[in-house]
This record gives structure tokens, sequence and C-alpha cells, in this order.
């Protein structure tokens, strides 16, 4: 989360014409990235996973990832609607996330790291001041990071309404 405000004041003194800036934003968001991924093996490998984490890592996830998301299609890098499909389902599984809590954890799957990994890629390839004969690859990579997102977010809905289908058969 501390990073965030660091990798907004990047892209703003880019304005995605500025290589340099474009550069400094694309390495903060990518160490940002993989910090959320070491924290989250560090947590699960010395049993050090807390409620708060389990609220706290995904809110920080959307944060990071939602803001770069904003920012290229605010520069008009990214089309919006491939932004308000990743948000809406992002922020949507997190409703489903509270929705089913009492009722148990549905663990992240393949998938969904897929997704993520995807994501990430994407917006690194979109960040980075790439070539034109490179830059084109950026809209592959987001292309099936929308895809699997979609995907993965079926998937969990499934996911939930089984869960809330057992809970609510087992209590009554």
């Amino acid at each position: 989360m501390v990073m965030v405000p660091v990798f907004v004041v990047f892209v703003l003194l880019s304005q995605m014409t500025h290589p340099g800036w474009r550069i400094a934003a694309c390495v903060t968001f990518a160490l940002a990235s993989a910090t959320d991924l070491v924290d989250g093996w560090i947590a699960r490998r010395y049993a050090m996973v807390t409620s708060f984490g389990k609220v706290a890592d995904p809110i920080a996830d959307k944060a990071l990832t939602g803001t770069a998301l904003v920012l290229l299609s605010w520069y008009d890098v990214l089309p919006w609607w491939v932004t308000a499909v990743i948000l809406v389902r992002e922020f949507g599984i997190t409703a489903i996330r509270f929705w089913v809590m009492r009722h148990g954890v549905i663990a992240a799957s393949r998938g969904g790291k897929a997704k993520t990994l995807l994501q990430v890629l994407a917006i690194v390839w979109y960040l980075w001041p790439f070539p034109p004969l490179l830059a084109v690859v950026g809209p592959w990579i987001m292309g099936a990071a929308v895809a699997v997102t979609v995907a993965t977010g079926l998937d969990y809905v499934v996911r939930a309404l089984r869960l809330r289908r057992r809970a609510g058969s087992g209590s009554g």
C-alpha cells in the first residue's frame, strides 16, 4: 500500500510519454507486486497468516492493480472497458469473499494465481517504454489476462455458491 502513492506520482510525472518516469513507474509497480508475492510466501511458509492479512492483502493488491489500470486508461493506453471488466470482477469477488466468510474461505486457485501473474505482466508491459514493434505484445498479454480474469471470476462464484449451499444444508 505504501508504494501505491509513489507509483501514482511516477505515472503522473511520466504522463505516459517520458521514458525515464515510465521506467520508474514500471519498476515501482513490479517491486510492489514482488513484495506482495514474497509477503504471501513468508506468511504461508512460517504460519503467520492472520485474519487482518487475509483482508488487507487482497485490498492492497486491488489498490495497486486497480490504480495502475485506471491510470493506463486515463492516459488512453488501455481501453476503459478492459479496466472496467477487471475492476468489476475484482470488487465483485471481494464482496463475495465477505458474503461467504463466515461459512469458510475459498482458497486461491491456480487460475487465480495465473490471473494475477498475467495482469501484472500486462501492466508492466504497458508501463515499460517498449519500441512499437514490442509494444504490440501488450494487448495480447492483456487479452489473456482479461480472459483468465473472467473465467476465474466465474469459477469463484460457482465455488462460493457451493460453499454457501453446503453451509446451509449442514445447519438445517
